[in-house]
């Protein structure tokens, strides 16, 4: 039995590769009912999810058993009637899963079955870099550049399988359909035309970033209106694409030149997405617990207006609107846009960083435990190697500096794109008849700010000086 969960793909699957090599093969994804409720899939996962699976049970002949429930049940159940003697799958690392997989694998060690688990989704093993004494890294660089660059290189990808012998048993599939995971409400259509889910469409989009996109990597990423990053990261979550295959294709790509600047800071972004499954694992209350103890006594505010205008892209601020826009109508956003919306948010408006990555969560197509728990919590400035607190990024300077002609806002706040670039970013700094001539009319066809960026950033600073004066020394 081959156990698929976020490896959905034939090429570089040690548990896939594995399992043909030994014989016979059930392939098996179970929609695990066991998931905390924080957990599920939020809809655009699941939308993904669905055509990620789809393309999965296409490239097995449509020979994919789904099933739904208990996953721990369903595979001993299964190993029983099919008298499997071998369960094989690669390895997660959110902490519910780790358990829920040990206590699978015990199980199954106590009916005589073998278990065997392969790293499919990370270049190195969490518990493979360590500091001298052991103990795990905290701040980014000395854990990428010292820890992980000194380790052996990543494995190098394996091919698909040249041949499966599947065992289907058609009454044991209830089918992908059966999983509902496609929404109710047609809010999908314009996400179908943009992205391709699947094996396929990972490799696709690899095909196009290489090598102009890694070359050019450093300048561009940065500039929301262009496309300057590679747009795997809801490929990598779902498995379709392994870390490994991307690692490798880029030095490739640049004739193994590493020391390229727009490659070795393509590759340290792989470096961030292992990081953050780092601090996942050695850390497994990141989800839901600041990081630092400084933060233990902060004053978050509660402001459901406010967090509802943020949700919708109505907070009056141009970039800010401009990237909530465009999550929810693509399932993304601009990496650096991510931080500045998030920065608004936890800064500007003191809402609880939990309130922004549980909205991320139901909304990201590219929705990832690890990485959303870290990237907030490094805005925020709670989390490991966390920009301070106290860098608090002006969404107007900001969007002058990497939307500068305004494209990225024109784009998703059509009612601003006849203002002039001098004012795309700050229409409230615009005159009457500026306002007039671009058919704008602030809190009628464009809101007003909900917040004053100055004050609000001062207030900031001042809750956290408050923070600090109740905390206790930790013994």
């Amino acid at each position: 039995m081959v156990w698929f969960r976020q490896d959905l793909r034939l090429r570089d699957n040690p548990a896939l590769n594995y399992a043909a090599e030994q014989g016979s093969v059930l392939p098996l994804y179970i929609d695990d009912k066991t998931c905390p409720a924080a957990y599920q899939l939020g809809g655009a996962s699941k939308w993904w999810l669905h055509h990620s699976l789809t393309s999965l049970n296409h490239s097995l002949d449509n020979q994919l058993h789904c099933q739904s429930g208990d996953a721990q049940q369903i595979i001993l159940a299964w190993v029983k009637k099919h008298n499997i003697t071998s369960v094989v799958w690669n390895r997660c690392y959110e902490p519910w899963q780790i358990k829920r997989d040990t206590a699978i694998k015990q199980a199954l060690v106590d009916l005589g079955v073998a278990v065997k688990s392969f790293n499919a989704s990370l270049l190195w093993e969490p518990w493979q870099v360590l500091k001298k004494d052991q103990t795990p890294y905290k701040v980014f660089t000395p854990y990428y550049r010292n820890g992980c660059l000194s380790q052996p290189n990543p494995r190098m990808p394996i091919a698909a399988p040249a041949s499966l012998n599947i065992k289907y048993n058609k009454a044991d599939d209830i089918g992908i359909e059966t999983l509902n995971l496609l929404p109710d409400i047609p809010w999908d259509l314009q996400i179908q035309k943009m992205w391709q889910p699947g094996e396929q469409g990972a490799s696709e989009k690899l095909k196009t970033f290489l090598p102009d996109g890694a070359h050019h990597y450093k300048a561009k990423r940065d500039m929301p209106s262009v496309t300057g990053t590679s747009q795997l990261s809801a490929h990598l979550h779902f498995g379709e694409i392994s870390p490994n295959q991307i690692w490798y294709a880029g030095i490739h790509a640049l004739n193994g030149n590493t020391e390229n600047i727009g490659l070795d800071c393509y590759l340290s972004e792989l470096g961030w997405r292992e990081f953050s499954y780092y601090l996942l694992y050695h850390f497994p209350t990141l989800p839901e617990q600041n990081f630092s103890k400084k933060f233990e006594y902060f004053q978050w505010r509660t402001d459901p207006p406010a967090l509802k205008a943020w949700q919708q892209g109505q907070t009056g601020i141009p970039i800010i609107d401009a990237g909530m826009r465009e999550l929810w109508q693509t399932g993304t956003m601009h990496n650096r846009v991510r931080m500045l919306v998030a920065s608004f948010l936890v800064k500007n408006l003191l809402v609880d960083w939990r309130q922004g990555a549980k909205w991320f969560w139901d909304c990201l197509l590219d929705a990832d435990l690890a990485a959303n728990s870290a990237s907030w919590q490094w805005v925020a400035g709670t989390g490991a190697d966390a920009a301070p607190y106290f860098r608090i990024f002006n969404p107007v300077t900001q969007g002058q500096k990497f939307d500068t002609e305004g494209e990225y806002v024109r784009q998703f706040c059509p009612e601003l794109s006849q203002l002039p670039n001098k004012y795309i970013h700050n229409p409230w700094d615009a005159s009457v008849d500026i306002l007039r001539q671009a058919n704008v009319s602030l809190g009628t066809t464009y809101p007003r700010p909900i917040a004053d960026l100055k004050t609000t950033r001062q207030r900031a600073l001042d809750t956290l000086s408050l923070s600090k004066q109740y905390l206790q020394p930790i013994k």
